[in-house]
């Protein structure tokens, strides 16, 4: 294991959530315990359980809204306190764990030499001690939990029962010998339905004796165990006969299965994860710490470079049938915080924020997934709740629904119609790396575009359009209610949709209208505070202290305020920034701060919300992280965020311009990062020290952008396949 791109301990990890991670975005594997009692969580991105959110639509309003724009337009505080069908706030369907592959040995003396650790780029997780050892990966090629473990006495089950699993469960397993091995079976049914899931594990014995020991089987005298996992969610009954013998399929005839199954699944993992690469120079003794004592060094390069590996790691891992989660892919525990759903509002996109730059378009192709996969009921939303065309994204969805329902008193998400915007800006930013606009996210643009010429119909005493109600995530104004008018985030994203909708339909009618509509928006309001105000309306206050930073989505992620293009809007912009609280310290909150304070060119801002989540005690010995200090919630927003402020303060980039070191904290004077992606569809190599920066530039078109330094701005010409070299001097 290269010591810069993995982690590893000398302990196990008596916690699951201090378990090594694997995963190919749909399936994931959760690895701790000791060799005596080895356990594999297994995971699924479809595994939500039933809880009523899976018939739950959005309520009926489109009536009334009118009246609602009336109210609050008349200075009603109160008006959207009624905004609702009067249902109680209902979760989506909770993300859980499916079981655990639960592999004892007889008890024996405590382990000796131990050793366990993940490979970044091979996604593999190693336990080595004494005469065992357990490899466990995920297959992105044949879409399999595979382990194989040396063990001269093993006894291995399916067992369903993790913490906070439900009583009420039906729960059938089985164990049947087979030709090289054995099969194991787990059938969980949710109470109150048919809705049900299976485990299958085909377990490969090479050597030595199988007996059956239900609910598992007994080995004893092997030469080596191979276990092929899947997880099915369906219907009523499952026939296992055919999914069975798709497992022992993928075994080679004439191969090691173990060494084939790797070599499958790393030529598309290796090739993704390996793209790009950070080197802090670091100290070799630091960089050789395990996880957990390098975590009790906040201010060590070598930190912060295994915590950009890591994860790029975990958010390649996590994504494939969906994006990642709030848990990421993984959880040890049913009962998942905020119901381990995608939150919209906020943490989806940070946490897929590097995609596009740091070169994951897996990433932003499961991003797109879903989006596709849920586009009608996006529609539904803008229907039956505001009675528009196109559509509306919710605030929270399980990946099984994008039906918005979530929504309470304190919590009126149903009024948040910036959604769809901010969730298809990383497909625009795709579009933009590569060059060329897909289909797909140009028909969805249109469609939001659609949503805005029907409901942008109130306009204020000058003519211009009011977001009216409009919700700031997940914040309100002093002494306002939780809806209120033209929210700074709501401004901004109307104004990018509709203009960048018509940037991909040119030369349509509907081009011109989106633009036009786009001109009556109003413009940002500055308080008396000099900061840019969280609502652009009369008498509406802003409230500082909150973990949200939605006003400054201008920003970033947009690029529509700026210290070049908008001086004084960014300085406002800065004010608010200076003014925000950090409410409950919460991990995304932080590093939300850090993004848009690197767009505004403040290092020392960054280094301080980066070191309130490095010195807060946020990452588990996994480097998977939590949302609160002290190690408190599994929460994926930190170790997934992380590489997207560190490039964010090396490289930033926009369809006609480059930004090099922007926003470089002064613990980081020398360094490389490689295979970057640019906007301006390039990639880009860095390398900087206080002597000499280089930049190499290799486009794939033919343009002129502007290259700004700590220097000034200079225009820069590319050409398309020629390599362009750029050195400066001191920084």
């Amino acid at each position: 294991m290269n010591i810069m791109h993995g982690t590893w301990e000398a302990q196990p990890a008596a916690r699951w959530e201090d378990g090594f991670l694997s995963g190919n975005g749909r399936h994931g594997a959760l690895v701790f315990g000791d060799p005596n009692d080895e356990r594999v969580v297994v995971t699924q991105h479809t595994l939500v359980r039933p809880n009523g959110g899976e018939s739950a639509r959005p309520p009926r309003l489109a009536d009334l809204l009118p009246q609602l724009q009336d109210r609050l337009l008349a200075g009603d505080p109160d008006a959207a306190e009624t905004f609702t069908d009067g249902r109680d706030l209902q979760w989506v369907q909770p993300f859980h764990p499916a079981f655990q592959v639960r592999l004892r040995r007889a008890p024996g003396d405590p382990p000796h030499r131990y050793r366990r650790g993940v490979d970044f780029p091979t996604g593999v997780v190693e336990e080595t001690c004494d005469g065992w050892r357990s490899r466990v990966f995920v297959s992105r090629a044949d879409d399999v939990v595979v382990q194989q473990v040396t063990a001269d006495d093993l006894h291995i089950a399916l067992d369903h029962r993790l913490p906070n699993a439900p009583t009420r469960l039906a729960v059938g397993d089985g164990a049947v010998l087979t030709a090289d091995g054995a099969l194991l079976t787990l059938r969980v049914r949710y109470p109150g339905g048919d809705t049900a899931y299976t485990g299958l594990t085909h377990v490969v014995v090479t050597g030595g004796v199988t007996t059956l020991t239900p609910p598992g089987v007994r080995i004893t005298g092997a030469e080596s165990v191979l276990l092929l996992t899947r997880v099915l969610r369906h219907t009523g009954e499952l026939d296992t006969t055919p999914h069975a013998r798709a497992l022992r399929d993928l075994l080679p005839a004439d191969a090691d299965p173990y060494t084939t199954l790797l070599s499958r699944h790393t030529a598309l993992h290796r090739t993704a994860y390996e793209r790009v690469t950070l080197d802090l120079g670091a100290d070799p003794a630091e960089r050789a710490l395990p996880g957990s004592a390098l975590l009790t060094r906040p201010d060590s390069p070598a930190l912060l470079e295994r915590l950009f590996a890591a994860g790029r790691y975990h958010l390649l891992s996590a994504s494939g049938l969906n994006p990642p989660r709030l848990t990421g892919l993984w959880t040890g525990d049913w009962d998942t915080a905020w119901s381990g759903a995608f939150t919209n509002d906020a943490n989806l996109n940070l946490q897929t924020a590097s995609a596009a730059t740091a070169a994951l378009p897996e990433v932003t192709a499961a991003l797109a997934d879903l989006i596709a996969r849920q586009q009608d009921d996006w529609a539904e939303n803008a229907r039956t709740v505001l009675g528009c065309r196109g559509v509306v994204a919710p605030a929270h969805t399980d990946g099984a629904s994008g039906l918005s329902y979530h929504f309470n008193r304190e919590y009126p998400l149903h009024l948040w119609t910036a959604g769809a915007d901010w969730l298809l800006k990383p497909l625009v930013d795709h579009d933009e790396t590569r060059g060329e606009r897909d289909p797909r996210t140009a028909g969805l643009l249109a469609q939001v575009a659609l949503f805005y010429e029907d409901f942008l119909s109130r306009t204020d005493q000058d003519g211009r359009v009011v977001v009216v109600p409009s919700y700031s995530p997940e914040n309100r104004p002093a002494g306002f209610g939780w809806g209120a008018i033209n929210a700074a985030m709501d401004l901004s994203a109307a104004r990018h949709a509709l203009t960048t909708a018509a940037a991909y339909h040119p030369g349509t009618p509907e081009a011109d209208r989106w633009r036009a509509l786009a001109e009556r928006l109003p413009p940002h309001r500055v308080n008396a505070d000099g900061a840019l105000a969280e609502w652009a309306w009369p008498g509406l206050d802003d409230s500082y202290d909150h973990r949200h930073l939605s006003h400054l989505y201008g920003v970033w992620p947009l690029d529509e305020i700026t210290p070049y293009d908008t001086p004084d809007l960014a300085a406002a912009a800065h004010r608010a920034l200076e003014l925000r609280g950090a409410e409950n310290d919460s991990a995304h909150g932080h590093l939300h701060h850090a993004l848009v304070a690197a767009r505004l060119r403040d290092g020392e801002r960054v280094a301080h919300a980066l070191g309130q989540v490095l010195n807060g005690d946020f990452f588990h010995a996994s480097l998977m992280s939590a949302h609160y200090p002290h190690r408190d919630v599994y929460n994926a927003d930190a170790a997934h965020t992380l590489p997207a402020l560190v490039v964010e303060t090396l490289v930033q980039s926009t369809p006609d311009r480059l930004v090099l070191l922007p926003a470089l904290p002064a613990a980081w004077p020398a360094g490389r990062l490689t295979g970057l992606r640019t906007r301006f569809a390039a990639e880009l190599d860095l390398t900087w020290s206080p002597q000499e920066v280089t930049a190499v530039i290799r486009p794939t078109r033919t343009r002129r952008v502007e290259l700004r330094t700590s220097s000034g701005a200079t225009p820069l010409d590319l050409v398309a396949g020629e390599d362009h070299v750029l050195t400066l001097g001191a920084w």
